[in-house]
């Protein structure tokens, strides 16, 4: 059943494409706009992040072919299209459609979302013969830090609904066929005239299905489904993120009489690393350098994702935390690549032998000027 809210948004606008576009097209266009507005080529863009939620609201929608045909059928009836004028003794829509009379009758106190819901979806069930798609599922996989970064092709592990393979879905014992149902002559439906409505309705017979089986598969006892442990294999794209889920489309489960599968949403945790970490595109690193480097300068070797060291000067004078940054060594997706943030952290040594001991105390009385010296004369 179609969402109301549908009747309040434009699908199509928010894809910049038109009402007749084709799906090779719709999903061109979805590409260049996900790439265009998603969250890791806009990190901390609330408006971009907002941006890429319709879009992908949207062609969850109108790339998927059943759902795209309520949609665009609950717009051309539009909120009181196919309703008539009230009050008015009947209607038609604009076509020459036949509308529907309500003249006389009280509607107040009525949920206008319920009656146009049940109007809707009585004209789906005639039209799809009670089809229903399949469920979706999720499931979880952990990756590697660095298989995030580069992507990988893996498999998840999952036990749900699947076609019967004894007799591929269709329910029937193999070798033979299901029959055309003589009740609803293989419609699935069946009419209910109810005053001013006629309606349609799953067949009882054959609950919609169109077709009888006479003799039942053994394995599936005619349902054509089946419960079974299996592999799903997923190619996860580079660049991917903690808690991200990719849509694997038909993967799900199997529709019913004849309605499309479900999908398949695999969530991604991905594990921390030892050495690096992640912030949108960019990848961080923090190295230990000696006080005398620090502060005399010096060129340090930075290990990289990419499996090489780039060297990096550091200056004389380099304050602990000081970030520098190695622009393309970051994460590379949507067309381009982040850079690898180095943070420079001066470590101090907790013991001293005699020898140092004696350098920093020399340092120490050759030091002139306090760095505290400006607190010292603010608060004297």
């Amino acid at each position: 059943m179609p969402q109301q809210d549908w009747l309040e948004k434009d699908f199509y606008k928010t894809l910049n494409v038109s009402e007749d576009v084709s799906d090779a097209e719709l999903t061109k266009a979805y590409r260049k706009l996900a790439r265009k507005y998603h969250p890791d080529a806009n990190p901390g863009d609330q408006k971009a992040e907002d941006r890429f939620k319709k879009i992908s609201e949207a062609y969850d929608v109108l790339g998927d072919e059943t759902r795209r045909k309520e949609y665009d059928e609950l717009r051309r009836l539009g909120p009181m299209g196919g309703l008539g004028g009230f009050g008015s003794g009947g209607s038609s829509r604009s076509g020459g459609q036949q509308g529907y009379d309500f003249s006389g009758q009280d509607f107040s106190g009525q949920d206008w979302s319920d009656i146009l819901g049940g109007l809707f979806n009585n004209q789906s069930q005639t039209r799809a013969s009670s089809a229903k798609k399949g469920e979706d599922l999720e499931a979880s996989l952990s990756l590697s830090f660095n298989d995030s970064i580069t992507g990988v092709t893996t498999s998840v592990h999952l036990t749900s609904d699947v076609a019967c393979t004894t007799c591929h879905g269709s329910g029937a014992k193999p070798g033979t066929t299901p029959s055309v149902c003589q009740a609803c002559k293989g419609r699935g439906v069946s009419d209910l005239n109810q005053g001013l409505f006629s309606f349609s309705q799953p067949c009882s017979a054959c609950n919609g299905r169109g077709r009888v089986v006479v003799d039942p598969c053994p394995t599936c006892q005619a349902s054509g489904i089946q419960r079974k442990p299996r592999q799903v294999k997923v190619r996860i794209p580079a660049g991917v993120r903690d808690g991200q889920r990719i849509r694997l489309k038909g993967r799900g489960t199997p529709g019913r009489n004849g309605g499309p599968t479900g999908d398949l949403f695999v969530k991604v945790k991905v594990m921390s690393d030892e050495t690096f970490g992640r912030s949108g595109k960019n990848l961080t690193i923090d190295v230990p350098v000696t006080f005398a480097e620090a502060a005399l300068g010096a060129k340090v070797r930075v290990p990289t994702m990419q499996g090489d060291r780039v060297t990096l000067k550091i200056p004389e004078g380099t304050p602990s935390g000081k970030t520098f940054r190695v622009r393309g060594k970051g994460v590379a997706s949507g067309g381009s690549t982040g850079d690898l943030l180095v943070t420079v952290v001066v470590d101090i040594p907790t013991h001293l032998n005699p020898q140092q001991k004696a350098a920093v105390e020399a340092f120490a009385k050759a030091s002139s000027v306090s760095p505290r010296e400006h607190l010292d004369t603010k608060f004297s």
